[in-house]
């Protein structure tokens, strides 16, 4: 016998209850949408914090200092890398490039599935995502990522209450803006009243560079306010939460490309609006000294938006209601920038900046074609070459040092190395700790000489690789600490490398041998071995290592194979050997390079670096 309940069956009942029930979530479900702010974010390129707000005089930027008495400006903000293609690709993952194998600048390499931009989290949310316009995530954009990407890609465009995500990138600041000349009479900086960085020489072109840079800060500053008002016009200043900080530091000369505070420390201030103040981490008008960094920033707008924060992401969120504990560190990195290779791991504290050089045979001023069309880098290196720089600004034109050491607080300009100082043995123990764990935990990519990295992508993804048993990390780190110590006491370790069955450990090895230079010498019988290894980046290390060591007839034929290589990374590679040698053998190299580099486009890495090699003949 069924029961009745008020003249219903319970089949009626369950079909009221289940009615109830869908009809309660897609309440809150609604609600839910309406609770979730709107994010608008402004992004300007190549600027560290000149910035009124954040204390320099020299800048004229009222608008960013109105948005951060209104917000929460971050003191201790930093892009894990000093260039836009490795920040960005940290920005949109939330990972490290360093462990997807999309830190070296412009690589493209791909990278897993599972890993997504975070807007397409947004996006499966009800978010109406736009980006106006700029990507350069360093690898393969996925298709779905972006409502709309393009230079007319705008919130407006969105359906009716639907909340975004918006980005709007300010372009006037990048180092591109150096490359033109103003005459000093149109400047509104006066060149003259620029305080100058100490390991910067006193002349007109620099002078007159800053000069000019804050010209265009000050030009950045207007363009914000544009972007607000436009917000406010459409009157959703007050459903909106707005961000803005620099994808990275610059722009003169020892600033982007390097993993300095003038590189790395960005400007970031967030405003929220009075419906969202509970989401705020302080009150209006507050500096907060809380260590940020980019690889943060997905999951803060994930956390922000109450969307669940992927497991994956290597990120912490620092706002919402997902945020870990405040960080200790922030980790930075640099590889190749365009046609030039280094390899730099650094960590950051609220005091100290620690730096791990891998490549110290390399000077810091090496020729970058890009970075050379501001006047102030070729004034720099003319005073050098005339010997009119002091020890300090002098050092920009030596080899490195295998680790650096500031004090950031007594030495903002980090010019001051501690690392041979014992009073600070106890930091400096401690962060190269860190960097270690750190580089471990991530499964760090970059030991992989980019000519390898090229062949794996081929055929698996790069992170799919480091990841696996066939990347033996912790031997092959072992060999790149040694070979980078320029510690002549551990050649026989070095040549003990060469023989390894790994090609990643003989090329440390191999480098090892390089970076001692002469003091290799004993070892040049096994180099000699190398010239016909079955790695072209061991066989082109080798080869420049013996030149130093006097040979040339027998490199040069090693160097001309693999300039011919498939592997444009390779061919790089060579043209970075061959600029550290003497003209005679640049010189017997220059028609293999202009066959390489023909038909190719001028602005590609190994045309640049091949053009500048022939020019060095005239």
């Amino acid at each position: 016998m069924k029961r009745i309940f008020f003249g219903f069956n319970a089949s009626m009942v369950a079909t009221l209850l289940l009615l109830t029930i869908n009809s309660c979530k897609q309440e809150k479900s609604e609600n839910k949408a309406e609770d979730r702010p709107n994010i608008l974010w402004i992004v300007s390129e190549d600027n560290s914090p000149y910035l009124g707000c954040y204390g320099d005089a020299n800048a004229t930027t009222p608008n960013l200092d109105k948005l951060a008495s209104e917000g929460i400006l971050y003191t201790n903000a930093f892009a894990n890398a000093p260039v836009c293609a490795a920040a960005r690709s940290t920005i949109i993952s939330g990972m490290y490039p360093t462990t997807m194998g999309t830190q070296n600048m412009r690589s493209k390499y791909n990278i897993p599935e599972f890993i997504k931009f975070f807007p397409e989290y947004l996006k499966k949310e009800g978010y109406y995502t736009t980006n106006n316009s700029k990507t350069d995530y360093n690898t393969s954009i996925p298709k779905g990522v972006w409502d709309e990407s393009s230079t007319k890609a705008h919130y407006k465009n969105r359906k009716e209450e639907q909340p975004f995500f918006a980005i709007f990138n300010i372009g006037v600041s990048h180092e591109s803006s150096l490359h033109k000349t103003k005459h000093d009479s149109l400047l509104r900086h006066d060149p003259a009243k620029v305080k100058l960085p100490p390991y910067h020489p006193d002349t007109p072109e620099i002078r007159h560079d800053w000069a000019q840079f804050y010209d265009k800060i000050e030009d950045m500053d207007s363009q914000v306010a544009d972007v607000l008002k436009e917000l406010d016009d459409a009157g959703l200043a007050e459903n909106t939460i707005v961000a803005y900080y620099s994808d990275h530091g610059g722009i003169l000369a020892r600033s982007k490309r390097f993993v300095y505070e003038t590189g790395t420390h960005v400007p970031m201030i967030w405003r929220f609006p009075e419906k969202y103040k509970h989401l705020a981490p302080a009150k209006p008008n507050t500096q907060l000294d809380r260590l940020v960094s980019f690889v943060d920033l997905a999951p803060s707008i994930l956390s922000l938006t109450d969307v669940k924060v992927p497991d994956y992401m290597q990120g912490q969120a620092f706002l919402g209601n997902q945020q870990a504990k405040p960080r200790e560190y922030v980790h930075l990195f640099s590889d190749r920038m365009d046609e030039r290779f280094d390899k730099v791991r650094a960590v950051r504290n609220k005091q100290y900046r620690y730096i791990k050089n891998y490549m110290p045979h390399r000077m810091y001023g090496d020729f970058l074609e890009y970075q050379w069309r501001a006047p102030s880098s070729k004034s720099w290196e003319e005073v050098y070459k005339l010997g009119k720089c002091n020890e300090t600004q002098s050092i920009f034109w030596n080899k490195k040092p295998t680790e650096e050491l500031y004090d950031t607080t007594k030495d903002p300009w980090e010019v001051n190395n501690l690392v041979n100082n014992p009073e600070y043995k106890d930091v400096l123990d401690k962060m190269r700790e860190e960097t270690n764990d750190w580089m471990y935990s991530i499964k760090d990519s970059g030991f992989i000489p980019e000519g390898q990295l090229w062949s794996i992508n081929d055929h698996q993804l790069i992170y799919d690789y480091v990841h696996s048993d066939a990347y033996d990390y912790k031997k092959i780190k072992q060999a790149a600490d040694v070979a980078a110590l320029q510690d002549k006491n551990k050649l026989k370790e070095l040549i003990s490398f060469t023989h390894d069955e790994n090609p990643v450990i003989r090329y440390w090895g191999t480098l090892g041998c390089l970076i001692l230079g002469k003091d290799a010498v004993t070892g040049k019988k096994d180099l000699m071995k190398l010239l016909k290894d079955t790695s072209p980046d061991v066989r082109i290390t080798a080869a420049e290592a013996l030149y130093g060591l006097g040979e040339s007839s027998s490199v040069l034929p090693v160097l001309i194979e693999a300039l011919q290589s498939k592997n444009k990374r390779v061919s790089l590679h060579v043209m970075n050997s061959l600029r550290t040698m003497d003209p005679d053998i640049i010189k017997a190299s220059i028609p293999t390079i202009k066959e390489v580099i023909k038909n190719m486009e001028t602005k590609t890495n190994l045309s640049k670096a091949g053009r500048y090699l022939i020019k060095m003949q005239h």
